[in-house]
């Protein structure tokens, strides 16, 4: 296919384009127009006199964006938070050609990227194809991803799973559409490409009605959202972050839409080739959306593509490949052996037919209703047969699990069982869903496979990242009524990480275990056995034993069960510890699928595996506080001691980061003691030695992660350290999280996280006390 440099000034429409810019972090982020003029000397001053910066995301409040930016902190540890009001949008001056007026911007020391904002045509490619009499994609593998198959089981037809396809148009009232009532998010205006989105809305949503085809996923709920902003713009982040705001967790957006490269100028690449788009699609995966992008039809392949900061973005194997954690979707002949068509490399996760899709369409007006195609192509007809495979499955899991899968465990469960392309070596467009091995697998349909969540999203399989935070293990103050009612499927909390409180001195304290069992039978005499440990990053046996739930049935299909409460009283040498910061473990087990011995290891290795292989093990950390609970918050520094121990069979090397998400102005600050800090490689710079105490502080980045070091620890060793973190009076009504995380040959295998703040500022304490007074 030919590559081809675009570069008018309005495509579709009267409008002028626009540019995206980013500031760097450093500037003021405001540039006057004189100054522009100067330093932008190819351009007429008068052409630059009306410039006006207006943000780039315009659908949202920066209140709202901070919301959702909180939110995927939440659900997503790894999520690092884009600053998206660095982020603006300029209208190209008339007499500028917008390419260089965007290179002509990024030649500003301010200005970080830059990139023209311009509406084309779809991911289609407009070839007159073969054509097929019928839907041939819903038939079994390796033809087709077997939806038919699918539609046997509750929720696989989708059913009570939201759908958004971001386009630039449609005809909602296709014959064989408007009984599935799609609505259009009223930030965006449908202007254009009405037979494509058309088209589109077909594969994924005709109706059952005896009227053309069948949709994929007929039941699911649809909606749309236009790159053509209501203001103006065509602006393809903010149709993103428009849709995810009104998304929930599991659901679906397609992105039916490609971009120009900012560093060649050639067409037909992913959208997330430009920065804000990418940052949007990150955003949403971590707020639990999961986002389908087409791969697009330019012909190239992605692995050694360099973007302007000279990474190679699209390529897993390079340290610069950076994951927006969508599902890229690529296209193959509809024919197997399926032979890859448009863009390829190992980013691509699935693929789907790439031509020959029957589907419905309209006329160019979008104004006729009864027409329909054999020959809708391209990774625009690949992806929504992706979508619709995603819906089912997330139908199926809602109808018979109780919950549904995060964008992450659902991108990999597609890949399960899936057709391979003619020549998989060289294709580079991962695989054909095949929903039958899907549903077949032990991921959906076995006999008891109990499993606790490391974290919200966390399917149960084999997992090397983030643990200690698992939200199925809930400590409570107080007892709760109803358990089942209270944290159960349909209580509204089942993603729900925060739902512990810290443990209180003085009187029994209550820990609850929710599970899940994700085979094929009902799992009978459950047991979760409960224990707790002393704060350390790796949370290795022994542990202190607190008693024993027992759950008389946990019912297939990931329905979230609830024990009742495991009481835990103040006697004894595995009562309720002083305060200070702990861990609760939680191993679970029946006949069938018995709970995993922490006393059989014969190695660390063996711990390791049995730390990220055994989906019935978990942990939470917790702290206690004196109870009932100070009225008065500490002042200064918070003071967190824990143990950095070594593995328990021979000296093995670890390495450790922290991970900030405190506010501007806190402080932070690493004791360890010195012998630690010397064993540190690279050895860290700005220590401060205690030579009386024997200790060193390291102080720690506030936010983002930092390295702290790689060390090796003798076998059984214990480095006792704390933690001293200062956040600024005036930011301690809010809740932040610090955490130190420990890995072993690049897995994580412990990992502590605290939370900090929460508190009532000064202002309000004085108040209430004046209230108590009066």
């Amino acid at each position: 296919m030919p590559r081809q440099r675009r570069t008018p000034s309005k495509e579709k429409g009267d409008e002028p384009l626009r540019v995206a810019l980013r500031f760097s972090d450093h500037s003021n982020r405001r540039l006057r127009t004189d100054e522009l003029q100067l330093r932008l000397p190819a351009l007429a001053p008068e052409s630059l006199a009306d410039l006006k910066l207006m943000p780039l995301i315009e659908s949202l409040t920066p209140d709202r964006l901070s919301e959702l930016v909180d939110a995927a902190r939440e659900r997503d540890p790894e999520y690092e938070p884009e600053d998206f009001g660095a982020w603006f949008q300029v209208v190209c001056p008339a007499e500028a050609d917008p390419d260089e007026f965007a290179v002509a911007l990024r030649t500003l020391r301010e200005v970080e990227t830059s990139y023209v904002m311009r509406p084309g045509p779809p991911p289609v490619n407009p070839a007159d194809d073969p054509r097929n009499s019928n839907q041939g994609y819903l038939d079994a593998a390796p033809n087709g991803i077997d939806a038919r198959y699918a539609w046997g089981f509750p929720g696989g037809d989708g059913a009570g799973i939201g759908f958004v396809d971001m386009e630039q148009g449609w005809n909602l009232n296709h014959e064989d559409l408007a009984a599935a009532a799609i609505t259009l998010l009223p930030g965006g205006l449908s202007l254009f490409y009405f037979e494509h989105g058309t088209s589109v809305l077909g594969e994924v949503l005709m109706v059952d009605n005896a009227i053309g085809g069948v949709g994929i996923a007929p039941s699911a709920t649809g909606r749309v959202v236009s790159q053509h902003r209501t203001s103006g713009s065509y602006n393809t982040a903010d149709a993103i972050l428009d849709a995810a705001a009104n998304m929930a967790f599991g659901d679906v957006l397609l992105l039916e839409a490609q971009e120009t490269d900012p560093v060649g100028l050639l067409y037909f690449w992913p959208v997330e080739i430009v920065d804000a788009n990418y940052q949007a699609i990150r955003l949403a995966t971590a707020l639990g959306v999961v986002v389908v992008e087409a791969a697009c039809n330019g012909g190239y392949a992605l692995d050694p593509y360099v973007n302007l900061a000279g990474k190679k973005i699209f390529d897993r194997t390079s340290p610069d490949f950076r994951d927006s954690g969508a599902i890229m979707a690529g296209g193959a002949t509809a024919a197997h052996p399926h032979v890859a068509m448009y863009n390829h490399g190992n980013r691509v996760d699935c693929y789907s037919w790439g031509n020959s899709i029957d589907t419905t369409t309209t006329n160019a007006a979008g104004t006729v209703n009864n027409l329909y195609t054999t020959g809708f192509n391209g990774t625009s007809g690949a992806s929504p047969i992706v979508v619709g495979a995603a819906l089912i499955v997330q139908g199926l899991a809602q109808a018979s699990l109780g919950y549904r899968f995060g964008p992450q465990a659902l991108r990999e469960l597609l890949k399960i069982g899936g057709t391979p392309s003619a020549s998989p070596a060289t294709d580079g467009i991962g695989v054909l869903p095949n929903l039958k091995a899907i549903i077949t697998s032990g991921e959906l349909n076995l006999a008891p496979d109990l499993y606790l969540r490391d974290y919200v999203g966390d399917t149960g399989n084999p997992t090397g990242g983030a643990v200690s935070m698992s939200p199925d293990i809930i400590l409570r103050a107080a007892a709760v009524a109803d358990p089942q009612t209270s944290f159960g499927s349909g209580s509204g909390t089942e993603n729900n990480p925060a739902l512990s409180t810290d443990a209180e001195t003085g009187h029994d304290n209550f820990v609850y275990v929710r599970l899940l069992n994700r085979g094929g039978s009902d799992a009978s005499t459950v047991e979760v056995d409960v224990y707790w440990s002393k704060p350390a990053t790796l949370v290795a046996p022994p542990w202190k034993y607190i008693g024993t739930a027992s759950l008389p049935t946990v019912p297939s299909g990931n329905v979230l069960a609830v024990s009742d409460a495991v009481p835990w009283g103040t006697a004894g040498p595995n009562g309720i510890p002083a305060p200070g910061h702990y861990c609760l473990i939680a191993v679970a087990g029946n006949t069938e699928d018995p709970k995993p011995d922490p006393a059989t290891f014969a190695n660390f290795d063996q711990y390791v595996t049995y730390v990220r292989n055994n989906n019935n093990v978990a942990w939470r950390n917790f702290d206690v506080v004196l109870g009932p609970p100070s009225s008065s918050p500490p002042r200064g520094f918070y003071k967190r001691d824990f143990v950095i121990p070594g593995a328990f069979d021979t000296s093995r090397r670890f390495a450790f980061q922290s991970v900030g998400r405190l506010p501007k102005g806190s402080q932070v600050l690493l004791q360890m003691p010195a012998w630690f800090a010397e064993s540190l490689r690279p050895k860290p710079p700005d220590l401060k030695y205690d030579q009386k105490r024997k200790t060193v502080r390291m102080p720690l980045q506030y936010a983002g992660k930092q390295r702290i070091g790689v060390v090796t620890l003798h076998a059984r060793s214990e480095a006792h350290c704390r933690l001293l973190v200062r956040i600024p009076d005036k930011q301690r009504q809010h809740a932040y999280e610090f955490s130190i995380r420990q890995q072993y040959k690049d897995y994580e295998v412990g990992r502590l996280s605290w939370r900090f703040g929460g508190e009532p500022t000064q202002d309000v304490r004085e108040q209430g006390s004046k209230s108590k007074r009066g």
